[in-house]
């Protein structure tokens, strides 16, 4: 399978149709280099959704209520290409709560949703966003694949419940506004990768946007991250983009590599997981 991670520069788009026309013309690019499974950033649509002065309440509101139209543009351009599509994260309301959902789109308009399970403390203090549905495994014509958005790759469980569950890739759209939060995110990443021997992808928005009260800073670089074992890169990093630029990065993804290094790897990580150790002894010291 071929993975296409776009490291998407916060722009100016007024309105779902200017962003969907952006959005079709990436997926465009993509689509001529081979891509199959396509994947934005976190909050990437949120551009459309920015006035000309930060707003962040008004931002929010705008965004919730443009994600459903949003949500089919983005349908109608993954079915026109031909494409799997996570066409970045959304602000959406479930009843009383809010939730930052990533859609996946299947070429044939299918969609299903992962929610973000952990929340920052700027979703959480400034946006109230809640916390969403538990970690999901989705089935695709490439076997099973997990969704960690963002913090959520931070916290190991999450995606262990995703690859005990038959995932071999996990997709991490995420969404930082520093170097130090960006390497949370890929140091995770990586981690989780080894950990699991599975794969893991990151794909964060860039650039600055001084009109976005939400994306006014944007700092990181798209990555492929696989099991430091054999066949595998001895750092464990299949591919990488460059830092802070506008950027299709691509990988060409085997299942069976992950299958075969569980079993004939130097070491069995994704078998030999610990179960949950019972709670440590208070020692004192006498």
């Amino acid at each position: 399978m071929r993975l296409g991670l776009c490291q998407w520069k916060i722009g100016r788009t007024r309105g779902v149709d200017a962003w969907a026309a952006r959005l079709d013309a990436e997926v465009a690019i993509a689509a001529r280099a081979g891509a199959e499974l396509l994947v934005l950033p976190e909050y990437a649509p949120l551009e459309l959704a920015a006035g000309d002065q930060p707003d962040l309440a008004g931002e929010l509101a705008t965004a919730i209520a443009t994600a459903p139209a949003a949500i089919e543009a983005a349908r109608r351009i993954a079915a026109r290409h031909g494409v799997w599509l996570i066409p970045g994260t959304f602000p959406m309301e479930s009843g009383t709560a809010i939730h930052n959902r990533a859609p996946l789109i299947s070429a044939d308009g299918g969609i299903a949703y992962q929610d973000k399970h952990v929340m920052t403390r700027f979703e959480a203090e400034s946006w109230a966003i809640s916390p969403g549905a538990p970690p999901a495994v989705f089935e695709t014509p490439w076997g099973r694949i997990g969704i960690a958005i963002c913090f959520d790759m931070e916290f190991p469980t999450l995606v262990r419940a995703q690859v005990e569950a038959g995932a071999w890739l996990i997709l991490g759209p995420s969404c930082t506004d520093s170097i130090a939060g960006f390497n949370r995110v890929r140091i995770a990443a990586s981690a989780r990768a080894m950990e699991n021997q599975c794969f893991t992808a990151i794909a964060p928005t860039v650039g600055e946007a001084p009109w976005c009260g939400t994306l006014d800073v944007n700092r990181g670089h798209a990555a492929v991250f696989g099991p430091v074992d054999r066949g595998f890169p001895e750092d464990g990093i299949i591919a990488r983009g460059p830092l802070d630029a506008h950027h299709w990065l691509f990988a060409d993804l085997d299942p069976a590599a992950i299958a075969r290094v569980r079993t004939e790897g130097a070491v069995r990580n994704h078998l030999a997981w610990p179960a949950p150790p019972p709670p440590p002894r208070v020692v004192s010291l006498a």
